[in-house]
């Protein structure tokens, strides 16, 4: 892999992995349009995917650290009564929107991970994933349920929701996002929520491949490199993070549509070029 490549890779899983338009999708229908000759399966690769993975939760912790903060103090019990009740409550909230996707990722692991290999599959997805977003859009609730009034119910159902970006192709964030549409929350709070999951998530991911990387090692001569790849795809997550945050809730509306119509001409276009390579 050229540091050219290492840092487009970069950029576009900093960007796609927050934006609802699938990282997973876009990194593996990226390299085969371009005809790069990177195998995402071999054990070079895993130590640049971690890196990647601990940049862009880096920053999710950075950009909510408040968030984060508060939920550590109300746990702990360090806050005034209401903070703590409130803290641990959003706490549970959390953990309930991640086991469904951490259940469901352990069982199917392998063959999720044949799918990930497959850039015509991505590419298909990629307009099912256009699809679920006008559909979450246009079939949301329409009440303007505050984040602080989410149940076990709606994490559960968020949580549900967010196994499909198992997929190479749907989006974390964009499934996330319509789970909480369809609860009836608006656009910023299931934002909010879904870049809340999003951080146990990519850990947890994380913290999966750490011993297999431990056996693998990482490749001489590559560390200076895949940690500037780790710092370009954390500075990229945080400043999409903040310009998403402002967008949903500027344009409440609407806010899903160019993401799908994005979707619906970036999975066209990659089956027309893959089809006649």
């Amino acid at each position: 892999m050229t540091a050219l490549q290492a840092i487009v890779i970069a950029l576009v899983q900093g960007a796609t992995e927050l934006f609802p338009v699938s990282s997973l999708g876009h990194a593996v229908v990226l390299p085969a349009l371009l005809n790069w000759p990177i195998d995402q399966h071999a054990p070079s690769f895993l130590p640049f995917l971690v890196m990647l993975h601990l940049g862009t939760a880096t920053a999710l912790l950075l950009y909510f650290w408040r968030d984060w903060w508060a939920l550590a103090m109300g746990v702990l019990g360090l806050s005034n009564p209401h903070r703590v009740s409130d803290s641990r409550r959003v706490f549970v909230l959390i953990v309930i929107a991640t086991v469904p996707a951490v259940i469901v990722g352990f069982l199917l692991e392998k063959f999720f991970r044949n799918l990930f290999g497959t850039p015509i599959v991505a590419a298909v997805f990629l307009l099912a994933n256009g699809g679920l977003l006008l559909f979450g859009e246009n079939l949301r609730g329409r009440g303007q349920r505050p984040l602080s009034d989410l149940t076990a119910i709606d994490a559960l159902t968020i949580g549900c929701w967010q196994c499909t970006a198992l997929i190479p192709g749907i989006s974390r964030s964009g499934a996330t996002i319509v789970g909480g549409l369809l609860r009836g929350v608006d656009h910023e709070g299931a934002a909010h929520f879904s870049f809340l999951i999003a951080t146990p998530i990519i850990l947890g991911a994380t913290a999966l491949e750490v011993p297999k990387l431990l056996r693998v090692g990482m490749p001489h001569g590559v560390v200076g490199l895949y940690s500037l790849a780790a710092v370009v795809a954390g500075v990229t997550a945080f400043a999409s993070t903040a310009f998403l945050m402002r967008y949903f809730r500027q344009h409440d509306s609407w806010a899903l549509n160019p993401f799908a119509y994005y979707c619906f001409a970036a999975g066209v276009g990659s089956l027309a070029v893959l089809l006649t390579m």
